[in-house]
């Protein structure tokens, strides 16, 4: 299970450290694509074939199927760690997820999410403020 946060910088070439703790979860070889409000997300080889499956449900007849199976698709990229523990991340990816330098990893279940460390402050303070009224809501999800 992945879990935490943690904060690294991303350099000029796009090379992000994935922290150790991540990497023992993720392997070698993990997919990387666009993620919802402003993140990428980042998925184990073996998780990423699960949600292809579901996404080949999809229907196509469906507008918003076909767009939102196209969007994330088309950003999506295989990232091999290198020998210090990072993964280049390409620019497209890079611009939707407004990663300039400092970066958030946090771990989400069966998922990474990588954000901006100005988006993901932004995002954290506005859950932290609503989160009573959001555990609230839990129920209707059967938690």
């Amino acid at each position: 299970m992945l879990m935490g946060e943690y904060r690294h910088n991303i350099d000029s070439k796009g090379r992000l450290i994935v922290p150790s703790k991540f990497r023992e979860e993720l392997g070698n070889k993990f997919v990387v694509t666009r993620g919802m409000d402003g993140c990428l997300f980042g998925y184990h080889l073996n998780e990423w074939k699960k949600l292809e499956e579901k996404l080949k449900e999809m229907p196509l007849a469906k507008k918003e199927a076909r767009t939102f199976v196209r969007f994330f698709y088309s950003a999506a990229t295989e990232c091999e760690l290198d020998k210090q523990g990072r993964i280049n991340i390409p620019s497209t990816l890079r611009n939707h997820a407004s990663l300039l330098k400092e970066c958030v990893v946090i771990g989400v279940s069966d998922r990474i999410e990588i954000w901006s460390q100005d988006r993901w402050q932004e995002y954290s303070l506005t859950a932290e403020e609503n989160f009573d009224e959001l555990a609230e809501t839990m129920v209707d999800f059967g938690f």
